[in-house]
C-alpha cells in the first residue's frame, strides 16, 4: 500500500504514471534485504537539499555494497522533470531508491553487476505549523556499525524503528525517545530530536549509532548563524526531562515540536518557532 496519492515512478529510463512495479520476486533486494532510499521535499515550489538528499542515497548504497548508478546530479534533473506535472502548490515526498538485483556464489553478497534503481513521487501532505507530538521511552535501542549498515539509510533498519514507534502508541504516546547501545539518548524512532535548556540548543552527538540527518545539520547551521549556541553532546534521559523545549526534525516535517516526555511536559517554545521560521527562510532563499 501506497502511503501518498498522485505517484509517479521513474524507472527504467522514463516516468511512468502511478505505483509502477519496479522490483522481481528474485532480486537481492526482495528476499535479502539490500535496499536503501533517501527521502526529500517539494514544498511550495521549494526543494530544500534535494542535492544533498540524492548524494547520500548513493553513500548509502555504497554502504550495503551495492554500485551507484546514477549521479546526484543525474538524479536532481530527473526529479525536476518528474514534478513538472506537480502544481507548485502540491507536497511532495521524492524518494530515490536502490535495491540489489543479483548475487554473489553464495547470493548473500549483493552483486554489483547490476544495481536496481528508481524515484518515487508522492502527494503526502505537509505537516501544519500546530501539528506536534509526545514522546516515550522504549526497550529497542539503535544498533552499532558493528551489527548494522547504521551509517546508510537502508530499508533493513527499519523493522526495529516500527518496534520502537509501535511499543510508543501502545502506551498512548506519538512516538519513542530511543537510546544507543550505551544508553544515551540517539534519536526518535522517526527523526533526529533537540533540546532548548536556558535558551541554548542540545542535539545528541552524532556516535554512528544514527543516521545524523541533513535537515539536522541544516537546523545546527541556521540556529548557529543566528546567534544561538548549539551543542553536539552526549544527552541522557533525565536531561529531556529538565529541558525547557524538545523537538524533532526531519525532512517528512522539518519541524515537530513535542509536547511531553512521559510524565514531562513542555510548552511549543521560542527556540523551536524560531528554528522553524529559520529554516523556511534558508529554503525560500537557497532550494527553488
Amino acid at each position: 500500500m501506497a502511503t501518498g496519492t498522485n505517484i509517479k515512478t521513474y524507472f527504467n529510463g522514463a516516468w511512468h504514471d502511478g505505483n509502477t512495479p519496479v522490483i522481481n520476486a528474485a532480486d537481492h533486494g526482495a528476499w535479502l534485504g539490500s535496499g536503501v532510499f533517501d527521502g526529500a521535499r517539494f514544498v511550495n515550489g521549494l526543494m530544500p537539499d534535494l542535492d544533498l538528499h540524492c548524494a547520500r542515497v548513493n553513500r548509502s548504497a555504497e554502504a550495503l555494497m551495492l554500485k551507484p548508478t546514477v549521479s546526484p546530479e543525474d538524479m536532481v534533473e530527473i526529479v525536476k522533470e518528474g514534478l513538472k506535472s506537480y502544481s507548485v502548490g502540491a507536497a511532495v515526498y521524492i524518494r530515490p531508491m536502490y535495491w540489489g538485483i543479483g548475487g554473489d556464489v553464495t547470493a548473500i553478497v549483493p552483486s554489483r553487476d547490476e544495481t536496481g534503481f528508481a524515484i518515487c513521487l508522492e502527494e503526502i501532505p505537509f505537516a501544519a505549523d500546530t501539528a506536534s507530538t509526545t514522546l516515550t521511552r522504549t526497550r529497542f535501542r539503535r544498533p552499532v556499525l558493528e551489527s548494522a549498515v547504521v551509517n546508510a539509510k537502508a530499508g533493513c533498519l527499519y523493522p526495529n524503528n516500527a518496534r520502537m514507534l509501535s511499543e510508543a502508541r501502545s502506551k498512548g504516546f506519538g512516538n519513542a525517545l530511543v537510546a544507543d547501545a550505551m544508553g544515551n539518548v540517539a534519536e526518535t524512532a522517526t527523526a533526529n530530536v533537540f533540546m532548548v535548556k536556558d535558551g541554548e540548543v542540545f542535539t545528541p552527538i552524532a556516535n554512528g549509532t544514527f543516521l545524523a540527518g541533513i535537515t539536522r545539520a541544516r537546523h545546527m547551521s541556521n540556529l548557529s548563524a543566528d546567534g544561538m549556541n548549539v551543542h553536539e553532546t552526549v544527552l541522557s534521559f533525565e536531561d529531556f526531562h529538565e529541558a525547557d523545549e524538545v523537538f524533532l526534525s526531519g525532512n517528512m516535517s522539518k519541524i515537530t515540536p513535542v509536547t511531553a516526555f512521559d510524565d514531562t511536559s513542555y510548552q511549543v517554545g521560542p527556540v523551536t518557532h524560531r528554528a522553524r521560521e529559520l529554516y523556511w527562510d534558508w529554503a525560500a532563499s537557497n532550494a527553488g
